[in-house]
């Protein structure tokens, strides 16, 4: 889910699903959330289902006591031990398409012990007692909830098996036998239509929260970044400086405060756009040029911030001075200068340990080397002692 797009979700709302059935990328994530929801439930389903099927021996005694002792096997020692060899196999090989089949393996099974017994029984109540395997129609539809199309197979082949098995006992005349087929087509119907309006709403839902969860994530992402160039802005310098703070051990930081030279100047020469222009192609450059590890911040109107974890002050300053050259190479007129001018940037280094110092200590610190860069004529990198021109 954290790989889909938002335009991806909103041409899968647009496009509707008829057939039940997402475009891939969607279709894995809600199989998979839709395998952990049922399999979580599965237990207490397979306990409760179990229970009540097993309960329903005193049924068996009342109504059709010819075929107990054969009952009482099919209960007990046939459909519960697969009862809980399908709960454990779920839990065991997690997936939609496994708990689909286990599904109607179960219900299957329960739906066709009784009657396979019954229909040898003389019992004058055997009409009556055919009706319990409504039951296993609405365990499988409102129960186990599998998907339709494994629930849509599991009516008809239960239907299918009973009323074949009802068809072969005597004591059922042909206008009862017309009765039972009515019947349980009808509620199968009902049910299928009924299950298929449940997974349509489900799946909807499972659109509409992906699609929250997605618009959230985007609305953070874009309150995190500055419009105008792409870079992180200072509000999401605090989650940044969470991430790198948090760990028991110290680590080394290395903060670059980078200041454009004479910026003001540049937009009253220029003009705005061309100074927002200036700006863009500066914090490119920042970006490629800068460590993998550096995350690039747009400190200020035209102040630009460069936080590096596990680097030293000597590899700080190498990479400001890259940055620099990188920036001067650019070669952007700046007529405010000179005829022949290129603007050119201010940068200032501090490190240190975050057990030693927090990140507003090396913001302090990293002001002021960037003060003494501009002081001593700019274009160059100060580290707080030592102003440097050039490194090679």
């Amino acid at each position: 889910m954290d790989k889909l797009g938002l335009d991806s979700i909103e041409r899968q709302i647009q496009r509707g699903f008829r057939w039940l059935r997402f475009m891939p990328e969607i279709e894995a994530g809600y199989r998979q959330e839709f395998a952990e929801h049922r399999i979580r439930r599965a237990p207490l389903w397979a306990v409760v289902g179990t229970v009540i099927y097993d309960l329903v021996f005193f049924g068996d005694a009342t109504m059709v006591p010819d075929q107990l002792h054969a009952l009482i096997f099919a209960r007990f020692a046939i459909f519960t031990p697969f009862a809980i060899l399908a709960t454990a196999l779920v839990l065991k090989w997690r997936s939609a398409r496994n708990y689909d089949l286990l599904s109607l393996a179960v219900v299957l099974l329960g739906g066709s012990l009784p009657m396979l017994v019954a229909m040898h029984s003389t019992s004058e109540h055997l009409f009556i007692y055919q009706t319990g395997n409504v039951a296993t129609f609405l365990f499988l539809v409102v129960g186990l909830r599998p998907r339709f199309p494994a629930v849509l197979s599991g009516l008809v082949s239960l239907c299918a098996i009973h009323l074949t098995l009802c068809a072969q006992i005597p004591s059922f005349g042909e206008i009862s036998y017309q009765g039972l087929v009515t019947f349980y087509i009808t509620i199968s119907i009902f049910l299928a239509l009924g299950a298929y309006f449940q997974e349509h709403a489900d799946r909807m839902n499972y659109l509409n929260r992906i699609r929250a969860t997605s618009l959230h994530r985007q609305l953070e992402v874009q309150s995190e970044r500055d419009e105008l160039t792409g870079l992180l802005n200072r509000r999401s310098l605090a989650r940044v400086e969470r991430e790198l703070w948090q760990f028991d051990q110290s680590r080394s930081v290395s903060v670059i405060m980078l200041d454009i030279d004479r910026f003001k100047l540049f937009n009253d020469v220029h003009g705005h756009l061309d100074g927002d222009d200036c700006i863009r192609a500066v914090a490119r450059t920042i970006v490629t040029t800068a460590d993998d590890r550096s995350t690039v911040f747009r400190f200020g109107g035209e102040e630009i911030l460069i936080v590096t974890p596990d680097i030293g002050c000597d590899e700080a300053a190498v990479m400001a001075e890259r940055i620099r050259r990188a920036i001067e190479t650019l070669a952007i007129p700046h007529r405010g200068l000179t005829p022949s001018g290129v603007v050119t940037a201010s940068l200032g280094v501090a490190c240190g340990q975050t057990h030693d110092v927090s990140l507003q200590d090396l913001l302090r610190r990293a002001d002021q080397a960037l003060y003494d860069a501009k002081k001593l004529g700019r274009n160059r990198v100060s580290t707080g002692n030592v102003c440097l021109q050039r490194i090679s």
